[in-house]
């Protein structure tokens, strides 16, 4: 039997139904992901027509995940404190206004370079997407009990998984088809589109608990219980491989192993079976949040994707060819997707009421740093031991995972503790 470990929350406005508050959390997270993935195909042709060097169009590019790195358990706390309604508009607007910020970085006024408002707009992302993806956490965990929270996190996740993808493609078709401001304007559309719709719809959700724990004191916390280093290092290792290193190298390998699908060569390909991978992804986000909800603990969905995780990157480096390419990538998608709602559900499952956002903040910290890390590690090794060879490492690695989970998160999740040292009133 499971524990209940949230009050009832309490909502301000008149009460929505839980899809419909879910489905406004949807978009603002698949819409802000369209913003940020617009730039990702645009900005590297980009800063040469601009004169803007590689190495700070990696900056740019880079920047808004360090930022939202910093600031993601300071959203938590703040979040917790003033409920989810207004942070969470304030991030949707910011996101909404960071492609309208590309559009003046193509001709910038007083005498400001191209690169720096570009770097600029990106920081700026990152706070907005800051308080968006934990507001995003923070809202569902909320309104939804131990018995449906995988369901509605695993939404939640199929629409955050979707919009970066989907704004890669849209940047490089609109960008191709009518230019450059075209793209960013479209884009940013989207963004202000979705804040209306979380304006319209969103509730103010608040715990009812009186107390929260400090966030200077938050690192005691995580370290006093192994399951929040065991879901935060599950994270990290799925976006270290997934999004650090599979999305960094993929390119090389098919090119490499002249992989090809009809006309397209090895980059093309490259393309194709990622999006292959993110589909899967996505499929998966949908279900495995509900399968989750029925079973005795969710760790019994989490490790048969950590093991197809580690399947898929087993065939790449084992079966170079592109059958096992695409069966590669297919099943990695599904050890992502299969991985994110149950860790999500779990952490809503056991995090006490006050500190909702500050635990989501969290796991978000360790997400953007296994990103951030990894492709610093990719390349490097790749050339080390070769594609393949990284892609045998990144096996042992998810097995060292397997491990942690096991050791750390348990079967029946007890609430987290706030001893009252920790914490103090609001």
């Amino acid at each position: 039997m499971k524990l209940p470990t949230l009050s009832r929350p309490a909502i301000d406005d008149e009460e929505p139904s839980v899809p419909v508050v879910v489905t406004a959390v949807v978009a603002g997270v698949f819409f802000g992901g369209v913003g940020g993935g617009v730039a990702f195909p645009t900005l590297p042709t980009l800063g040469s027509v601009l004169g803007i060097a590689p190495f700070v169009v990696g900056l740019i590019l880079s920047v808004n995940r360090f930022t939202r790195l910093l600031l993601n358990t300071p959203a938590g706390e703040v979040l917790d404190r003033l409920g989810t309604r207004r942070p969470m508009l304030a991030g949707f607007v910011v996101q909404g206004m960071v492609p309208f910020g590309y559009v003046v970085a193509l001709d910038p006024p007083f005498g400001l370079s191209s690169a720096t408002v570009f770097f600029v707009s990106r920081a700026c992302w990152g706070i907005g997407s800051a308080f968006v993806f934990v507001g995003a956490f923070t809202t569902v965990t909320h309104v939804t009990t131990d018995q449906n929270r995988g369901k509605w996190v695993g939404y939640m996740r199929g629409g955050q998984s979707l919009g970066f993808p989907t704004g890669l493609v849209l940047g490089g078709l609109l960008t191709e088809s009518y230019g450059y401001a075209e793209a960013f304007l479209v884009a940013g559309v989207a963004g202000l589109f979705a804040a209306v719709v979380a304006f319209v719809v969103l509730p103010n959700v608040d715990s009812t608990v009186s107390s929260t724990t400090r966030l200077r004191d938050l690192p005691q916390v995580v370290r006093a219980d192994n399951r929040i280093l065991g879901i935060g290092f599950a994270n990290f290792s799925v976006r270290f491989l997934y999004a650090g290193i599979l999305l960094s190298t993929v390119v090389l390998y098919t090119n490499q192993n002249d992989i090809g699908f009809g006309t397209l060569g090895g980059t093309g390909a490259s393309g194709l079976v990622m999006a292959v991978s993110v589909l899967s992804m996505s499929l998966t986000n949908l279900f495995v949040g509900r399968l989750s909800d029925s079973l005795p603990s969710r760790t019994y969905t989490v490790l048969p994707a950590l093991v197809l995780f580690g399947a898929g990157f087993a065939l790449l480096g084992l079966l170079p060819t592109a059958l096992g390419t695409v069966v590669g990538v297919a099943v990695i998608g599904i050890g992502v997707g299969g991985t994110g709602p149950p860790l999500m559900a779990y952490l809503g499952d056991i995090a006490p009421g006050g500190d909702v956002g500050k635990l989501g903040g969290v796991y978000n910290v360790f997400g953007d740093l296994g990103s951030t890390l990894g492709p610093l590690v990719a390349l490097p090794l790749a050339s080390a031991v070769g594609v393949a060879g990284e892609y045998l490492i990144c096996v042992g690695f998810v097995v060292l995972t397997v491990a942690v989970v096991l050791l750390t998160l348990d079967g029946d999740p007890a609430p987290l503790k706030q001893p009252e040292v920790l914490t103090e009133a609001d």
